[in-house]
């Protein structure tokens, strides 16, 4: 698996990446009927953020975007969100963006990073960040909307550096 920064010819594989979790409604708290303009908005980062994919024989599985967590007194920390390809997930590249997420963070000079919003069900990713050295710092109770749970909580995880 190669991860690179995005350039503009990876948008038709990143677009229905995004397009499938957010119809899928259970991970994101992106609208579940996301036009490919409003999600070009949402997930292509400017300096000094960053936009890489995931490429495993020439094919993107997986992207993510990471930068400031926050602007002015927060912007020491960072954070990051990852996608994968329904067809990808469990094969380990969801794990490879969060490390390069992590690196590029470390490197950057980041305080440790910060993730605002981990669905409570999203098992898999949550143990992936446990394992990497986050914590789940607080849970928003009944903050998202889940389509077959209803109403569940977000995990605030951090990782310091």
């Amino acid at each position: 698996m190669r991860i690179r920064e995005f350039v503009e010819a990876d948008w038709p594989e990143v677009w229905p990446i995004l397009r499938e979790v957010a119809r899928a409604g259970e991970t994101f708290c992106y609208e579940r009927d996301l036009s490919a303009e409003q999600a070009r908005e949402l997930w292509l980062e400017r300096p000094p953020g960053r936009t890489t994919v995931a490429e495993v024989d020439g094919r993107v599985l997986g992207t993510a975007k990471m930068g400031p967590n926050r602007a002015g007194p927060g912007a020491h920390v960072s954070t990051a969100s990852f996608m994968v390809a329904a067809e990808a997930r469990g094969r380990g590249v969801g794990g490879g963006l969060c490390g390069d997420a992590l690196s590029w963070a470390r490197g950057a000079g980041y305080a440790g990073m910060q993730f605002n919003a981990v669905v409570e069900s999203n098992r898999s990713a949550v143990a992936l960040y446990e394992r990497l050295g986050f914590a789940v710092i607080g849970t928003v109770p009944g903050a998202f909307e889940h389509p077959e749970l209803g109403r569940i909580g977000l995990h605030v995880m951090y990782c310091p550096f």
